[in-house]
């Protein structure tokens, strides 16, 4: 077992747990952080998008012990930030399912964040899977808050 501290979503948190823990797996246990989901657990399909020191990665294959002393971000802490990617996701109605909407609402916000343009996004969303095709409005509604 290991004590691992870092930022949570601006908050400091402490877990414990064995170091090759995914990361996801302290996030929605130990935390109670369930807004990020399982999906294919083998870091391929993006459900589990987290951000780590602002770089979007996938919390299923991050071992805990690589955050020791870093900076998490999950889709909580982009809501409750009061991100304008959440409304125009509501507008666009475009969440169906919703599985995939965490994973792909805290990378597209990142990146948004730090002035990436529509393409950019667009194209590392790629590795973000929605099985219910609502692709196209998700992509609505980011190319309106990114523009």
């Amino acid at each position: 077992m290991q004590t691992v501290d870092f930022n949570l979503n601006g908050t400091l948190v402490t877990v414990q747990g064995p170091p090759a823990m995914p990361l996801l797996f302290a996030l929605r246990g130990a935390l109670g952080q369930k807004g990020t989901r399982l999906g294919c657990g083998e870091g391929h399909c993006g459900a589990c998008t987290v951000t780590l020191d602002g770089v979007p990665v996938t919390s299923c294959n991050t071992p805990l012990s690589a955050v020791e002393g870093r900076s998490v971000g999950t889709v909580e802490g982009v809501v409750a930030a009061d991100h304008p990617l959440v409304a125009a996701l509501i507008r666009h109605q475009a969440g169906q399912c919703g599985y995939c909407l965490p994973g792909i609402l805290t990378k597209a916000a990142t990146l948004i964040d730090q002035g990436r343009g529509v393409d950019e996004i667009c194209a590392a969303l790629d590795e973000n899977l929605c099985r219910c095709g609502a692709h196209a409005r998700i992509l609505a509604a980011i190319a309106e808050v990114a523009s």
